[in-house]
């Protein structure tokens, strides 16, 4: 998941979190699908930030999941035949595709 400003939203994301406004109120419940209509609506209403599933917008600097993936077996190639060393690489690999579902 990823926080996100309301300018950087565009319709087809859906919220992984609730978008709560006054004294704890949901506008918006976890998975809306954001419409061009729904964001207008957020950014009317001063909501600066929304929570979106995965990480639909690239920052500068980071890594894609491929990158960090292929960095790790690059750190892990001369370890071929160790097994507990090999059964880390592929928990962290596993670890990271899971991060970037979240």
């Amino acid at each position: 998941m990823q926080q996100i400003t309301t300018v950087q939203a565009a319709p087809g994301m859906v919220l992984a979190k609730e978008v709560e406004i006054s004294e704890g109120r949901v506008l918006c419940g976890k998975g809306t699908e954001l419409t061009d209509s729904l964001i207008e609506r957020l950014k009317r209403m001063d909501i600066t930030h929304i929570t979106v599933e995965g990480f639909p917008v690239p920052v500068e600097g980071q890594k894609s999941l491929k990158e960090e993936v292929l960095e790790v077996e690059h750190r892990f190639s001369k370890v071929t035949q160790i097994k507990p060393l090999m059964y880390l690489k592929k928990r962290i690999q596993e670890r990271l595709i899971e991060s970037r579902r979240q």
